[in-house]
């Protein structure tokens, strides 16, 4: 089956008691058992759940991973996925992560005696550097949020498996529509399907998949040890976004080239982030790794120009935290989503108090560029 189909097909995607094309929400929190002492396949809804069960096959089949699992957040997902390890473990973060990964690893879990280095996971010596006898994981986004840099997965993972490490690799910017890291070497992927996968900005969630079942297992008593779960209306709600995924990612991936070679022209843009430069020095191996190169860019403006009133003088495109809706979102990361880590670390890690972010929606792209014109020419 090919993948725009899987999304729409796969996993449980009926419901087989009543022929409904659509999984019904079991809003429940217990099951009838049989009798004492048995095996029933549900017993309480934070242990499994019919509506989240499907969902959890779905995304399994879609990143080609043994088990999924669906989780309140995406930030509850990674901390479910850190709980593997144990007091004194160490892992190896790439230095361009999500602000609230790093928060949740530099103040919570720091705090109860997981050890972290953050590197450059593009450079290969410098992970290898990195490396302690007490390491455990390489953890990394790519492309990575917000600076879209881009790693090269099999020969981390190479590197990693080598010395006996895990490799969990957050997808959310590519999504499995762009780029499968199970298949690229990692052994586990998470995702804030808050964004792409549910893609309408109405939903907060998180997902993880594994690669091998005997992983699915461990992952899967944490997130009933932990509760953490999704309930069944997003979980139903995620489902339904997922299936317009592909048609989606198209329409991302078009707009945001075509803003790509606007920004590229425009003489109040001094710098620009994005997999799909041919002059990024990734972008040969985004080719290879990914499909496309997705929906995100960020930008610099010129020395002089007010980045407050570029982004206030926006009419369309809407100032807000998150990404991969349908609408488009624009921010500033070192106030926002990037406000947790200390300043000096920040820009010592390339992300400037002037970056701007844009995550770009499916409007009518000739809408988004006039939009981007007039606030420039304010800035």
């Amino acid at each position: 089956m090919k993948f725009d189909s899987k999304l729409i097909h796969g996993g449980i995607s009926n419901d087989k008691t009543t022929g409904a094309v659509s999984v019904p929400i079991y809003q429940v929190s217990t099951y009838k058992q049989a009798e004492l002492g048995g095996t029933p396949a549900y017993e309480y809804s934070r242990t499994g759940n019919p509506t989240r069960h499907a969902l959890e096959q779905l995304i399994a089949e879609l990143e080609n991973g043994k088990r999924g699992l669906a989780f309140a957040s995406g930030s509850t997902a990674i901390h479910t996925v850190f709980n593997l390890f144990s007091k004194g473990d160490h892992v190896v973060v790439g230095n361009d992560v999500y602000g609230g990964t790093f928060r949740l690893l530099n103040t919570v879990l720091n705090r109860l005696g997981l050890e972290f280095t953050a590197v450059d996971t593009r450079d290969l010596k410098a992970v290898k550097q990195a490396i302690q006898p007490n390491t455990k994981a390489l953890y990394l986004e790519t492309p990575t949020n917000p600076l879209l840099h881009v790693s090269d997965l099999s020969s981390l993972s190479d590197l990693a498996h080598v010395n006996d490490l895990l490799v969990i690799v957050d997808n959310t910017f590519a999504t499995p529509y762009l780029q499968q890291p199970l298949d690229l070497g990692a052994d586990i992927v998470v995702h804030s399907a808050s964004k792409y996968l549910g893609g309408h900005s109405d939903l907060v969630a998180g997902l993880a998949v594994t690669k091998s079942q005997a992983l699915g297992d461990q992952l899967a008593y944490l997130q009933n040890a932990i509760g953490a779960i999704l309930g069944p209306q997003d979980s139903w709600l995620l489902q339904r976004g997922i299936k317009t995924l592909a048609v989606r990612m198209r329409a991302h991936n078009e707009n945001t080239r075509a803003i790509f070679e606007f920004l590229q022209k425009h003489e109040k843009v001094a710098k620009i982030y994005y997999p799909g430069d041919p002059s990024a020095p990734e972008h040969e191996l985004a080719k290879k790794q990914m499909r496309d190169f997705g929906g995100m860019i960020s930008f610099e403006l010129i020395a002089g120009a007010d980045v407050k009133a570029f982004i206030e003088y926006l009419r369309l495109i809407t100032l807000a935290e998150s990404l991969g809706s349908v609408e488009s979102l624009i921010e500033v990361p070192a106030i926002m989503t990037h406000g947790a880590i200390p300043r000096e670390i920040r820009l010592k890690d390339g992300i400037s108090d002037e970056l701007i972010r844009l995550s770009v929606g499916i409007e009518a792209k000739e809408d988004l560029l006039q939009d981007l014109e007039q606030a420039l020419e304010q800035a």
